[in-house]
């Protein structure tokens, strides 16, 4: 500001006024002010001036790379954002950075809040976090820890799904799961029980995975593999998000295998990869956007309201029928 002020002809303090928008400068002043700012290329630090005053209106947002999902929680993180009058900050977890290194980048940052995608972190990691700052779970309850949670209800999800396969006809159905990340043990327990509900606890099977499409390609290698040695395919499969679904999909597609004539594949999230596939994915969709304005309010609720008791909030899913699931293959 002292470089604008000089240049201008006017004092640092006329300088402030300005760029705060307060009324004590002319608009011919005013214009100059502003024009050799930007000759400068001069931009006031606002996370410099929130600091000064002893609070950061800066929302951290820490998300995994790659996955589609956690992209669109961003996009609808930031209009909510912006809404209230708060910045938002990104920090990844991504191969060679793990989570708790993604976490505390945002909190030396000096974040007000912090809003986690999908957290993989132990439950005793969460609570400790909620006692040091202002934390949001999206996407994973996490009860006992001093977090808010905004997810989708899991298992009412993949009952969707489930009774979708089922009232098609199929009893041969394969959940390939999505191993120890967010949300994975609520669908792999749902997908047992609508099995059993079902009177199939015989055809039950779940094949370990993860949440990305090198999962779904093993899994689908696998069951080509067991095909070859006599053991049919089955008649549908429940990939644990849509990213393993595209895995399935693209594994079968090189193996000639017809989709949904041989197999029926069902995906969860519909992130908007569903919508871009050359097949239209049958899948459960999450409301990215809710889910994301569900995690800020929380957030500052909590930031100007001070004390409050972890909230959770549960937001119903929806299935979305596309042309990956048909009627099963005649025998």
């Amino acid at each position: 500001m002292a470089d604008v002020a000089a240049r201008a002809g006017v004092s640092r303090a006329l300088v402030s006024i300005v760029f705060r928008n307060q009324p004590g400068a002319s608009e011919e002043t005013r214009e100059r002010v502003l024009r050799v700012a930007d000759e400068i290329g001069y931009r006031p630090d606002s996370a410099a001036r929130l600091l000064a005053r002893g609070r950061s209106r800066t929302l951290g947002v820490m998300l995994t790379v790659h996955q589609p999902f956690q992209a669109d929680l961003v996009e609808g993180i930031y209009p909510e954002a912006d809404r209230l009058g708060y910045e938002v900050l990104l920090s990844a977890n991504a191969p060679g950075r793990d989570e708790a290194k993604a976490i505390e980048a945002l909190l030396s940052h000096r974040c007000g809040a912090l809003i986690l995608l999908g957290p993989g972190s132990d439950a005793a990691d969460l609570d400790d976090l909620g006692h040091r700052t202002v934390a949001v779970s999206v996407g994973r309850r996490v009860p006992g820890a001093r977090v808010d949670s905004v997810h989708t209800a899991e298992g009412k999800g993949v009952r969707q799904a489930m009774d979708h396969l089922v009232e098609l006809g199929h009893r041969h159905i394969v959940h390939v799961d999505g191993g120890r990340q967010s949300g994975s043990a609520e669908r792999r327990r749902a997908y047992r029980a609508a099995m059993r509900r079902h009177g199939l606890a015989d055809e039950m099977r779940v094949i370990p995975g993860a949440h990305d499409e090198d999962a779904g390609i093993e899994a689908g290698r696998a069951l080509l593999a067991e095909r070859a040695r006599g053991v049919p395919l089955p008649t549908a499969i429940l990939a644990g998000n849509d990213r393993c679904a595209m895995g399935l999909l693209m594994a079968f597609a090189r193996a000639g295998v017809d989709v949904p004539g041989e197999v029926s594949v069902v995906g969860y999230d519909d992130s908007h990869l569903s919508h871009v596939m050359p097949i239209g994915l049958t899948t459960v969709r999450q409301d990215a956007l809710l889910l994301a304005e569900y995690a800020v309010r929380f957030a500052v609720e909590r930031l100007e309201n001070g004390e409050l008791e972890p909230r959770e909030a549960v937001l119903d899913p929806k299935l979305v029928v596309r042309e990956t699931s048909g009627p099963p293959r005649k025998a």
